[in-house]
């Protein structure tokens, strides 16, 4: 269940991100993909960077990829972080192709491997917002 104190900061949600968020309330990894190449696309915009086609859809992801990059924070840059020192934001590359910055809720930060296989997880942080994070897949 979500928790209603959840203190870090939350993703603005409005234009196609609003979209992508809806779905991640329903548990579901979804990204745009153009229509006229297929090219997947993350973060949501207009035009496929690939054709330039306007033409997509919401297509799901399977949600499973691998670590791509990574950087370690020793010191807070927001206050509300200060209980998570270390902490590593991660870059995953899913199977489809597209890249994303998310957490890995499973790793410490000195476990962290290029490569490593990480599955979709979402975390109900709010009534409104469920973030998608990612788990190690053994």
């Amino acid at each position: 269940m979500a928790d209603k104190m959840y203190k870090l900061p939350t993703p603005r949600v409005g234009g196609y991100s609003a979209e992508f968020y809806k779905y991640c309330r329903d548990h579901e990894l979804r990204f745009q993909r153009c229509t006229g190449c297929g090219a997947w696309r993350h973060i949501p915009r207009d035009m496929c960077a690939k054709c330039g086609s306007f033409e997509f859809e919401w297509a799901r992801s399977k949600g499973r990829g691998k670590v791509f990059s990574w950087t370690t924070a020793r010191q807070p840059m927001m206050a509300q972080f200060a209980a998570h020192i270390p902490y590593s934001p991660v870059i995953v590359e899913l199977d489809e192709g597209v890249r994303m910055v998310t957490w890995l809720t499973d790793v410490k930060p000195e476990e962290l491997e290029l490569g490593m296989p990480v599955e979709v997880v979402f975390d109900d942080v709010t009534p409104e917002v469920s973030l998608p994070k990612f788990r190690r897949v053994a």
